[in-house]
């Protein structure tokens, strides 16, 4: 099967020349179509000829009527089977879809579709998801609704907080991808990033390939979708997801995982690790098995600093690797909690708490030196927060994660 035509919406802030220029930023990225919809944009707030003009134009009902110069420049006019007064679009132009407002059951949302569709007409389905277990209700009516329609014309996607690895799983019998450019606006909640999307089509060597991903909450930063193999999804969830629930319902249809903060801890309990935390799970047949690559990160960074005594600021995941490793090296190792911290702090220091975790206000350092593991953007946030406070900070981060992911990269083609 081709790939899913990739389609980015307008945002409601963008008009004008602004909106054409976010099509054709989008183009240059691997989007395929531009959606504009009646609920975000007024008629004369776009120009659908000129965003036509960069790419195909798909034009979407909602709640308002759609103005006639929209559908004049469509390539596809999207109306829902059950809310719309009537289907109408040119030949070979009508998108028809349903929005549910709760999740069904592969019956109930079957029953939706009743409504006669032309032959012409590609058919989306959309439905909230009430958890991750939701995923298989969702390929049941993926499947049926192919069967019904053609599989090359039919598209389902769930929505909520869970609900990205769901759309990255069903996207491999979609016919369209609704993706999101970045930043702090998508269109639906669980949208894939565009850039993950189409380094993916671009990259696997195999549509069937089984796929890995990370799980992780703030990791729009994240580098693992570059450098290990695709299909590879970037699964960006809050703190307190239902996390255990995510990696169980998706044991089919992935054979691995990165776990970073703040779930190294909670999935070392659900899998029933020997380990405090873990970063790594490797699917073995009907389970999940646990690993700790970071003991490969934390080696590096003790190496680099060269001390015999180090001092962590933090106790998660990350600093159990840090204990781990530390001993083998002859380093001692003093863990300093945020609430124990007394400033000032001397000597040599690895910084755990990710940079959306605010450190105490009184921390001081004089004349220490400072780890800091994570990377990219984030590290140079805690970088400069360390200068703020008197220390000298080290990035090593990139050690930390080159080290850790090469190991990972190795237990994951184990894999059964």
């Amino acid at each position: 099967m081709m790939a899913a035509l990739r389609i980015i919406t307008l945002p409601p802030t963008l008009t004008g020349a602004d909106a054409v220029a976010f099509a054709k930023d989008g183009l240059r990225r691997g989007a395929d179509v531009v959606e504009v919809r009646t609920d975000l944009h007024a008629p004369d707030a776009v120009d659908p000829e000129a965003l036509s003009r960069v790419m195909p134009l798909l034009v979407s009902e909602r709640d308002k009527p759609l103005p006639a110069a929209w559908v004049k420049a469509a390539w596809r006019v999207d109306r829902d089977v059950e809310r719309a007064q009537d289907m109408d679009a040119p030949a070979g132009r009508l998108l028809a879809s349903h929005h549910a407002e709760g999740p069904l059951t592969t019956a109930e949302a079957l029953r939706r579709w009743s409504r006669p569709i032309p032959a012409d007409a590609l058919v989306k389905h959309v439905e909230p998801m009430d958890g991750p277990a939701h995923l298989d209700v969702l390929l049941e009516t993926q499947r049926q609704l192919s069967a019904r329609f053609g599989a090359e014309r039919v598209t389902v996607l769930g929505m909520g907080p869970v609900a990205l690895p769901a759309r990255a799983v069903l996207s491999r019998r979609n016919g369209l991808e609704y993706v999101a450019m970045g930043g702090a606006w998508t269109a639906a909640p669980g949208q894939r990033l565009l850039d993950d999307v189409a380094r993916e089509h671009r990259k696997a060597k195999d549509a069937n390939a089984p796929r890995l991903g990370i799980l992780g909450t703030s990791i729009s930063h994240s580098r693992s979708p570059r450098i290990h193999r695709q299909p590879f999804d970037r699964i960006d969830l809050a703190e307190d997801a239902p996390v255990e629930a995510v990696v169980d319902s998706l044991l089919p249809h992935y054979v691995g995982f990165s776990v970073t903060s703040p779930f190294k801890m909670r999935l070392a309990r659900h899998t029933g690790s020997v380990m405090e935390a873990i970063n790594t799970l490797v699917r073995r047949g009907s389970r999940w098995a646990a690993f700790n690559t970071d003991t490969e990160g934390a080696s590096a960074v003790l190496e680099r600093l060269g001390s015999q005594s180090v001092s962590v600021l933090g106790d998660g995941g990350s600093t159990q690797a840090l204990r781990l490793v530390a001993g083998e090296q002859g380093v001692a190792l003093t863990v300093v909690r945020r609430a124990e911290v007394q400033s000032p702090l001397t000597g040599d220091w690895v910084w755990t708490w990710p940079d959306r975790v605010a450190p105490p206000e009184t921390l001081r350092f004089e004349g220490a030196r400072v780890a800091v593991i994570a990377y990219g953007a984030p590290g140079r946030r805690v970088a400069a927060e360390i200068v703020r406070r008197g220390g000298t900070p080290l990035l090593l981060g990139a050690a930390w994660f080159v080290a850790q992911a090469r190991r990972q990269r190795q237990l994951w083609e184990t894999a059964t």
